[in-house]
């Protein structure tokens, strides 16, 4: 995600770390490239400016020009504006003491709403909570019956009418949640493919009957400035409490992820990353910000493979990262365990340096993974174990066993080397601190 924006900011602090000792001149002519990438990114434009003014006014001081480092410190003076800008970070639904936690979605047709229904009740399941989907969304007759199948699938009861509008239909949701002892009712409200009058009044009516005790909005984070445009529309009708952007994994750019909690006020919650039922995620500004500047996601990585990796082979590769001891067998290990967890693009994304080592197209990362699965196959055990031991003679060979030309060895072994080095250099700090959970 983020890619484009990602790319170009990267540049941007390598050409600033090229100057040495930085100037008032030479911060403003990065932070007026800052500039350009979030434009291109479709951040709106009163949030670029005011995010460039806050920058501009932590950057240019004396103690950025003379610090050590002065680089390294405008970095760190982005990542904090980007997290400002984003956050604070507000994932919870409080429980409601007097009966079930009623939260309402609203959104356009297409944002993927009645899918992040379903998402968001596999996510508080996790948590312990007995949700009820509420099938509320007349105006699209198939989101009934989507609703239905996605509820199936989840073990999860739906409440759903042939007729009757949809203020009763989730009133009378929320008192067969009650009759069947749920905590927590979810209602999916009708969209259209635009705001109009009629949307607004039914979605209003539906709050007045209901009392939510959240109203979040579901917006598709790929439109970029439309999804910031309807979120304000939204926010001026309704008592919104947060946002739900979907479809995040997809969006090359950033601008609604950047622009949407400055001009509505309202937090980002929950992001989709993914079709699949589990790929819904509580959004953290600082995590985000980290994946935006190229730093990876090392927390999100280590509770992503918490739930979908092997504990033993986790406990096993850990305890190996920690003292820096990784081979090509751990790392053969390591690719079956990413492939499990989730789109290649997200996983690698989430590895401090490895999104610039391997690019960011899935159909990219899908074929060099099975290159280095052929590759590393053909290898002995003891090659793969003491890969310092693989020279001339036995890289032809390999070449010739996995079908890939001598280069692609030579290549691989150069990048297993470079990856190696960078995790020594993570070994007694963030990345083995963070991996450490799985020896708990």
């Amino acid at each position: 995600m983020f890619e484009s924006l990602t790319d170009k900011l990267t540049g941007v602090f390598r050409r600033l770390a090229g100057k040495g000792r930085l100037s008032e001149s030479n911060i403003q002519e990065g932070l007026r490239e800052v500039r350009v990438a979030l434009l291109e990114a479709d951040v709106n434009l009163i949030v670029v400016k005011e995010f460039l003014k806050r920058v501009s006014e932590k950057a240019v001081g004396e103690d950025v020009i003379k610090s050590v480092m002065p680089s390294q410190q405008i970095v760190k003076v982005i990542y904090d504006e980007l997290v400002e800008l984003m956050g604070p970070a507000d994932p919870a639904i409080p429980k409601n003491s007097n009966g079930p936690t009623v939260v309402m979605m609203c959104g356009l047709q297409g944002s993927g709403k009645t899918t992040t229904c379903a998402k968001l009740a596999r996510l508080f399941m996790k948590k312990g909570a007995k949700p009820l989907l509420v099938a509320a969304d007349i105006q699209r007759p198939a989101a009934i019956e989507q609703l239905k199948t996605l509820g199936a699938a989840l073990q999860v009861p739906v409440h759903a009418e042939a007729g009757g509008r949809p203020p009763m239909i989730c009133k009378r949701g929320i008192e067969e949640a009650v009759k069947l002892g749920c905590d927590l009712v979810i209602l999916d409200t009708a969209g259209r493919l635009h705001i109009d009058e009629v949307l607004m009044e039914e979605v209003k009516e539906v709050a007045n009957v209901t009392k939510p005790d959240q109203i979040l909005l579901v917006v598709d984070s790929m439109t970029g400035q439309d999804a910031v445009n309807s979120a304000k529309q939204f926010n001026e009708k309704l008592p919104l409490t947060g946002v739900v952007l979907t479809k995040l994994d997809g969006d090359t750019r950033g601008g609604a992820a950047l622009s949407i909690k400055f001009i509505t006020g309202k937090p980002i919650k929950f992001v989709g990353v993914g079709e699949k039922i589990e790929d819904l995620s509580e959004f953290y500004p600082d995590r985000m910000a980290q994946r935006i500047l190229g730093m990876g996601d090392v927390i999100s990585l280590v509770e992503k493979a918490q739930e979908a990796v092997d504990h033993d082979t986790a406990k096993r590769f850990a305890t190996k990262l920690h003292a820096a001891e990784i081979d090509l067998q751990d790392f053969l290990e390591q690719i079956g365990q990413m492939e499990k967890m989730g789109p290649l693009s997200q996983i690698v994304g989430m590895i401090p340096g490895m999104g610039q080592l391997m690019g960011n197209k899935e159909e990219d990362m899908q074929s060099e993974f099975s290159r280095m699965k052929a590759i590393i196959q053909s290898m002995t055990v003891d090659e793969r174990r003491h890969p310092e031991i693989i020279d001339g003679s036995r890289r032809k060979r390999i070449a010739r066993g996995s079908g890939r030309t001598l280069p692609e060895i030579n290549n691989l072994l150069k990048q297993f080397k470079d990856l190696r080095k960078m995790m020594k250099g993570f070994g007694g700090g963030k990345m083995a601190r963070m991996m450490g959970k799985f020896r708990k």
